[in-house]
């Protein structure tokens, strides 16, 4: 293993421990405004709608049943968005919005599924009732595969909007090409969906309705609330409760991913730990679309609803409207956490007296030869997903700073008054740009490996300019 020399030149860094007061962990800032948050998304009813523990056998039950159910929750906005009567409604952007949403969800979904989520699945094989049709399923299909003479029977959900979106003139289209996405994205897994996708390898169906349950779903939907006096509907309220909805659900998700990935970093399956934290990555950046769809709302109808909805930031607060959702601040609370995995996937100790043993052990492990064999195989690109992740993590909370000011006006953003104000008397979403990197040692690690290869590259090419 060949060991790099240090540049005299390069600052020595201390490990992990900061040097200053670290950050403290964000919490709810106003419990009463979080409460109502929860009441108005029925999040306790939804939360209801996943506990774990109806399929024992399955060991991906508490990561899959959430982010299905978000797809389903996707295929009712697509449903609101085309039947919005409102000739200002920007129903085409928002259907195609909605459809790559619905592509990346099922692109998480499958990632989910390839990555253990699949074992033990309640599925319903095609061949089990020998090509007979049962008659309380009108939808089911007979037919055989290529090359066999065994009839099957194809039993597509019941219960899921997408069939019925695929029936529907206005949504055929959307409905056929997240179909075609189902079939793309599952073949790598040992099930399909069953929501209508062609399934030309005959493998066996999920039980969807009994994993999603899509009745007990779609009847959480906002309670009718008319404007007091005009009696006003606002089609918007539906629309951003389904958004929400959809966060929630995802942010469930990413939670019990997060769990996954630190049992896995405990038992060092590093490889497959790296696989997790591509995925939580990726789970970030899709929040971060779920939030960018407030763009296509109507600006004077969602500014009424959050006047009769009365949501207002809390005092002294600047945009911290996110900080209302208990889910999203556990989860950056636990993705910020996984900087103190660092010493243990390096196999060092940090140094009581601030000494740079991480560093150290991060540059040699760059710059091993076998990096990518035995016990080291996979932990190069764990480390490498884990700044992907701290940086969609400020990538989202930068980005939906902005979003507050696009949607709501730089009132509510407060523009730039945070660098004008101590530390201690920031908004909690501006203090979070200003906090050091995650993982400064890894930071460190990079630029002396940097500048041990241009003193490196400069030693071998002044001989040759000699010459």
């Amino acid at each position: 293993m060949a060991t790099p020399k240090l540049s005299p030149v390069s600052p020595a860094r201390r490990d992990d421990t900061p040097r200053a007061q670290p950050p403290a962990a964000l919490r709810v800032q106003d419990a009463s405004a979080a409460e109502a948050y929860e009441q108005y998304l029925r999040l306790p009813e939804l939360s209801a709608l996943r506990e774990p523990g109806r399929f024992p056998g399955w060991a991906g039950e508490a990561l899959l049943t959430p982010a299905l159910q978000a797809l389903e929750l996707t295929f009712r906005l697509a449903s609101l968005a085309l039947s919005d009567p409102r000739g200002y409604a920007s129903r085409r952007e928002l259907a195609r919005r909605l459809e790559c949403l619905a592509a990346r969800e099922l692109e998480l979904a499958a990632a989910l599924c390839e990555g253990g989520g699949d074992r033990g699945a309640p599925l319903a094989e095609l061949s089990a009732s020998a090509g007979v049709l049962p008659r309380e399923r009108s939808a089911s299909e007979v037919w055989q595969l290529p090359g066999s003479a065994t009839a099957v029977v194809c039993r597509p959900s019941e219960a899921s909007l997408l069939p019925r979106l695929a029936a529907w003139d206005k949504s055929e289209t959307l409905a056929a090409r997240i179909m075609y996405a189902i079939e793309g994205q599952m073949q790598g897994c040992a099930f399909t969906l069953g929501l209508g996708e062609p399934n030309l390898a005959g493998k066996p169906v999920l039980e969807y309705d009994r994993v999603v349950r899509p009745h007990e779903l779609h009847a959480l939907k906002p309670k009718p609330s008319p404007e007091p006096g005009s009696g006003y509907r606002n089609r918007e309220n539906e629309t951003l409760f389904a958004m929400y909805q959809i966060l929630e659900s995802w942010l469930c998700a990413a939670s019990q991913l997060l769990a996954r990935l630190n049992e896995r970093i405990e038992a060092k399956s590093w490889a497959e730990a790296a696989s997790d934290c591509w995925i939580l990555e990726r789970v970030w950046k899709l929040l971060a679309d779920v939030e960018d769809l407030h763009l296509l709302m109507d600006p004077d109808d969602f500014l009424r609803l959050k006047s009769q909805l009365a949501i207002r930031a809390a005092p002294g607060s600047d945009a911290s409207f996110c900080f209302r959702s208990r889910a999203l601040l556990h989860v950056a609370n636990t993705t910020r956490d996984l900087k103190k995995r660092v010493p243990w996937v390096l196999g060092v100790e940090v140094d009581p007296n601030g000494g740079p043993r991480v560093q150290e052990a991060a540059m040699r492990l760059y710059h091993s030869r076998r990096r990518g064999e035995g016990e080291e195989a996979g932990k190069v690109e764990l480390l490498q997903a884990f700044q992907a992740v701290e940086a969609a993590v400020r990538r989202f909370f930068f980005a939906y700073r902005q979003l507050v000011a696009a949607v709501m006006g730089t009132a509510e953003a407060s523009g730039n008054r945070a660098l004008f104000v101590p530390a201690e008397g920031m908004d909690p979403l501006a203090q979070m740009f200003l906090e050091p990197h995650y993982y400064p040692s890894l930071d460190a690690a990079k630029t002396f490996l940097a500048d041990y290869w241009v003193q490196k590259m400069a030693g071998t090419s002044a001989p040759s300019r000699q010459s």
